[in-house]
Formats: structure tokens, C-alpha cells, sequence
């Protein structure tokens, strides 16, 4: 009785005297929740969903996608924000929802302050295309157009990938697009195929298959290397805009004070569900492309982020819109 008594005290005094929390010492001990902040079918459902059949498996436990959209996704990510920092909810985000929308919404979160990068997941590059019966042939000849005619251009909605781009093409070049924004990517590339719109920037997933059977032009693509699954497509470096690079990059988030060895087990997670190859295939076919492994890191996704709140801030504020 006296060695139970002496076994019982020292396993308290053990738990009491740890410096880790006890519940990142069994974790993960029940499902995780992954916090989609758009409507199920997009793009990163799409990527939950194929990364989550694999996170089940590296983690030992159910792993449930949640798709809270709203207010150009800052309702889902809210929702992480506020939850518990115990590393059983978490945010797959992208570029749009942790750096464009600090300039569009007046949030009621601080986006590098109440949420801990986990991992840089995927990106996604976007071309430049435009309606088949545009003059131009080269990106060089289109910007030469755009100074000289009164062009207009589409726009998933405001503070989208491609009304960004459509503003950050105008700081570069000093064309004057009209910007005509519609309820998502799908109508207004819609309306580029019919010609009623000259140009647009949208994913590579959608508009590849348009720009193969020749229903669309093609001008770049915004990266600093060709797509793996088309790669006659010139970059924006070649093509005569250097630097021109806008990708819509996804990653993984958990609240602020979620501990960190529990962020290095999710990181580490993902990061293997990335190299697994039945998922890199399926990823590869939707245009997304996988950084390399020293890319995927917390502190990657932190700088990424931190950057390109440096670079766009500023565009989207010029823009004078919310």
C-alpha cells in the first residue's frame, strides 16, 4: 500500500511540475476540426478535404472540415481566433483572408496577433487571360493595348484575387482598367469566354482548360517559374513584366497560445500529407503547387504572410475601398 500511496504522489507531482501542458502531452486525443471560411466546393474546401482523408491517418484521429463562410471569409477565421488554443480547431486560410481582407474589413481580430501560423500548405499562380478576339498576342503587346484603349477587366468581388491583381497591374504599367465585379470568379470568366469582357486574372484550375481548347488567350503566368502542367505558358519575368507575382497561397492557422509542440506535431503532419503522392497528384492536377519541405515551416508562413502585408497593403489602399 505504501509503494501505491508512493507511485500515486510522484505521478501528481510529475504532472503538477510539468512545464507542458497535459493536454499536448496525449495529443490528439479527439477529432480536429479544420475551419474552411468559404462555402463548401471552392477551391480550399477542395484542399481540406483531400488533405484531410491523409491528416487522419498521421494523426490517429478523426479530422472534420467545418466550412464557415461570410464577409469574404473573416466570419470562419474569427471563428479560430475565438476558439480554445488547444490545437483542436484550426483555420486553413489563404492569401486573401490573411493579408487582403486587413485592408478591406474592419476586423474585429489582429491577424498576426491572434493567430499562430502552423503551415504553408499550397499556391496557386494566376493567368493572365483574356477574350479570344483580343488583338494582342504577347503580354508586351496587351500592356501596350491596355494604355491605348478603354479596357475592362473582371473581378470575382471586391478585395478578390483578381480585383487585387486588376489593381496592382494598374500600379504597375499605369493602364486605367474599368474593374466590373461579379458574385464570384465563375460568372465573370463567363462573360469574358462570350467577349463582353477583354481580360481577367483568374486560377489556373479553372480557366487552363478555356485557354487549351483556344477559347481564351493566354498572356503569363504570375510566378517566377513555368506550371508543371503548362508549361508553354510563359512567366510574367519572360513575358516582359518582371516581378509581377501574384499567387494565392494557402496555410494552416491555430490561436494565439496554442503550444508549440503541439503546432510542430500539426506542422509536421501536414507536411508529410503534402510528400504523400496520391495527394500531390490530385493537388498537382488543380493547379495547386507544393513548396518545397523547409518552405512549409510555421516561421515560413509567418515571414510569407508578413510580406505580403508589406506588398499589398499599400496597393489596396491607394484603391480607397472597403
Amino acid at each position: 500500500m505504501r509503494a501505491l500511496v508512493a507511485f500515486v504522489a510522484t505521478v501528481v507531482s510529475l504532472t503538477v511540475g510539468s512545464t507542458e501542458p497535459a493536454v499536448s502531452q496525449a495529443y490528439p486525443s479527439r477529432p480536429i476540426t479544420l475551419v474552411v471560411p468559404f462555402a463548401a466546393g471552392g477551391p480550399l474546401d477542395t484542399l481540406a478535404r483531400i488533405l484531410s482523408e491523409r491528416l487522419r491517418a498521421e494523426l490517429g484521429q478523426s479530422v472534420i472540415v467545418e466550412n464557415q463562410p461570410g464577409a469574404g471569409g473573416s466570419t470562419g477565421v474569427g471563428r479560430v481566433v475565438r476558439a480554445a488554443a488547444d490545437g483542436y480547431t484550426l483555420c486553413l486560410g489563404n492569401w486573401s483572408t490573411h493579408v487582403i481582407n486587413a485592408s478591406v474589413y474592419n476586423l474585429s481580430y489582429d491577424l498576426t496577433k491572434d493567430l499562430t501560423p502552423v503551415a504553408l500548405l499550397t499556391s496557386n499562380p494566376q493567368l493572365i487571360v483574356g477574350r479570344k478576339s483580343l488583338p494582342a498576342g504577347t503580354l508586351t503587346e496587351l500592356i501596350a493595348w491596355l494604355k491605348d484603349n478603354n479596357a475592362n477587366l473582371g473581378s470575382a468581388g471586391v478585395g478578390s484575387a483578381s480585383h487585387a491583381s486588376g489593381l496592382f497591374l494598374q500600379q504597375r504599367t499605369g493602364a486605367k482598367l474599368a474593374i466590373a465585379h461579379y458574385q464570384g470568379g465563375g460568372p465573370a470568366l463567363r462573360d469574358v469566354l462570350g467577349g463582353h469582357l477583354d481580360l481577367m486574372f483568374d486560377q489556373v484550375s479553372t480557366s487552363l482548360p478555356y485557354v487549351q481548347d483556344g477559347q481564351l488567350k493566354v498572356f503569363a503566368v504570375t510566378a517566377d517559374h513555368r506550371l508543371a502542367i503548362a508549361a508553354e505558358i510563359p512567366t510574367v519575368d519572360e513575358a516582359g513584366l518582371p516581378g509581377f507575382y501574384i499567387s494565392v497561397w494557402n496555410g494552416a492557422w491555430a490561436p494565439t497560445g496554442t503550444p508549440p509542440e503541439i503546432v510542430a506535431r500539426l506542422a509536421a503532419a501536414f507536411s508529410r500529407a503534402l510528400d504523400d503522392e496520391a495527394v500531390a497528384r490530385r493537388l498537382t492536377a488543380l493547379g495547386q503547387q507544393i513548396p518545397d519541405q523547409a518552405k512549409r515551416s510555421a516561421e515560413a508562413l509567418a515571414a510569407l504572410q508578413r510580406a505580403e502585408l508589406a506588398k499589398w497593403s499599400p496597393i489596396i489602399g491607394a484603391a480607397k475601398f472597403k
